[in-house]
C-alpha cells in the first residue's frame, strides 16, 4: 500500500512538470504572437488605400501624336526694308507679306486703318460656314424672303424655292460673290443671318483681329462693318488652312447640280479671273482670291501666289478707283517678289486688246 502511493505520488509530480512545461510553451507562443501582431503595420483596406493615398502610374514612353496643320495666325512683322511703292499703285491701300516668315514686304497707306473690305467680307464668311458645316450634300430651300432684300447686291443666280446643295451655296458664295448664297449659308448654319453675324465676329476674336467688325455676311456697306488691309489678309491666310476652303477660292469655274429652276445647273466663275490669268508675273502664280467692290470701298482683292518652290505670299488692296486698279497692283507687288514686273505700268489702263 505505501509503495502504491508513492508510486502514484511520483506520478502527480510528473504530471504537474508537464503541465508547468505546456503552460510555459503556451505562454512563450503567446508572447510571441503579440510581439509580431504589434510589430507588424496595421492592416488597411482598400477603400482607405484609395482615400489617403494618390497612386502614380508610371511613365510610359510619349507616342508621337498626329500631326495637324498649324492653324494659328498673328500679326505680321515690319522690317527695316519693307517698300512703299505708292506712287506705282493705283489703290489707296496695299500690303503684301511673305506668310513663311509672317513678314510684310510693302505696304502703301497704313496697315492698321479701317476699310470697307466689301465682298472680300465673304471670305470670313465662306470659313466660317465651312467649320459649322457637316454634310455638303445637304440641301436648302431658297426663299424670297432671302432673296427680295438683296436687289442691289451681287448674286449667284439661285432661285425662289429652288433646293441647293449646301456645296454650291460655297461656291455661290466665292466665286461670282454671291449675297443670295452667303444670306443662304447663314440661314441654314445658324437660323439667321443676325445669328451668324455673330459667329464671325466671334472668329474674329478668337483669331486675334482686333480691328474688324462685321454686319452682313455680304459685305454691303455699313459704317460699322469695316476692317482692315492687314486683318483681311490674315483672315484669308487662315481660309488658306482649310483644304475645302482653298480649293474653293482658287476655282476658276464651276456649275451647280442640276434642279428643277436650273436643269443644266448653273455655271460659275471667279470674279477674281475676270481681268487676268493668274500667270502674267514670271516666276509665280495667283492662284486664288476674292474680290469686292461697293462705291465706298472701291475696288477691291485679296489675292494669294506661289513661286514654283511652294513659296507662298498675299496681296491685299483697295479703294481702287478703276476695275484694274486691284489687278495691276497685285502684278507689281508680287513682281517685287521675283523682280520680273515693272513697276512703271500704268495701273488706269486696261492691257491691250
Amino acid at each position: 500500500m505505501q509503495k502504491q502511493r508513492k508510486r502514484n505520488f511520483a506520478m502527480t509530480q510528473q504530471g504537474t512538470v508537464i503541465l508547468l512545461i505546456l503552460i510555459l510553451a503556451i505562454m512563450v507562443v503567446g508572447v510571441t504572437v503579440m510581439v509580431i501582431a504589434f510589430a507588424a503595420p496595421p492592416t488597411r483596406s482598400l477603400a482607405t488605400e484609395m482615400e489617403t493615398e494618390t497612386y502614380i502610374l508610371p511613365t510610359l514612353a510619349p507616342t508621337e501624336p498626329p500631326t495637324e496643320p498649324d492653324t494659328s495666325i498673328s500679326y505680321p512683322t515690319f522690317g527695316a526694308d519693307v517698300q512703299h511703292p505708292d506712287e506705282a499703285l493705283g489703290s489707296e491701300h496695299a500690303i503684301l507679306i511673305d506668310t513663311q516668315t509672317n513678314s510684310v514686304l510693302a505696304l502703301k497707306g497704313e496697315a492698321d486703318e479701317h476699310i470697307f473690305p466689301a465682298s472680300m467680307t465673304k471670305l470670313m464668311t465662306l470659313i466660317v460656314a465651312i467649320e459649322h458645316i457637316e454634310d455638303l450634300d445637304d440641301t436648302f430651300t431658297m426663299t424670297e424672303e432671302i432673296l427680295e432684300p438683296l436687289w442691289e447686291a451681287s448674286k449667284a443666280g439661285f432661285q425662289a424655292g429652288e433646293v441647293c446643295k449646301v456645296r454650291d451655296l460655297l461656291y455661290g458664295a466665292a466665286l461670282p460673290s454671291g449675297a443670295d448664297a452667303t444670306s443662304a449659308l447663314a440661314v441654314y448654319t445658324a437660323g439667321s443671318e443676325e445669328t451668324f453675324v455673330g459667329w464671325m465676329n466671334q472668329k474674329c476674336e478668337e483669331l486675334g483681329l482686333q480691328n474688324t467688325h462685321f454686319v452682313t455676311t455680304s459685305g454691303l456697306h455699313d459704317e460699322n462693318h469695316y476692317s482692315t488691309i492687314t486683318e483681311i489678309a490674315m483672315i484669308l491666310e487662315y481660309c488658306l488652312q482649310n483644304d475645302l476652303c482653298r480649293s474653293i477660292i482658287s476655282t476658276y469655274s464651276y456649275t451647280t447640280e442640276p434642279t428643277e429652276q436650273h436643269p443644266e445647273g448653273i455655271t460659275m466663275y471667279n470674279t477674281m479671273y475676270n481681268h487676268m490669268y493668274g500667270t502674267e508675273v514670271e516666276g509665280i502664280s495667283i492662284l486664288g482670291g476674292k474680290t469686292g467692290f461697293t462705291d465706298q470701298a472701291g475696288q477691291c482683292l485679296a489675292s494669294y501666289a506661289e513661286t514654283p518652290d511652294g513659296h507662298r505670299y498675299i496681296c491685299v488692296t483697295s479703294y481702287g478707283t478703276s476695275k484694274w486698279h486691284p489687278v495691276f497692283d497685285c502684278f507689281k507687288l508680287y513682281g517685287i517678289v521675283t523682280g520680273t514686273y515693272p513697276m512703271e505700268t500704268d495701273a488706269t489702263e486696261a492691257p491691250a486688246a
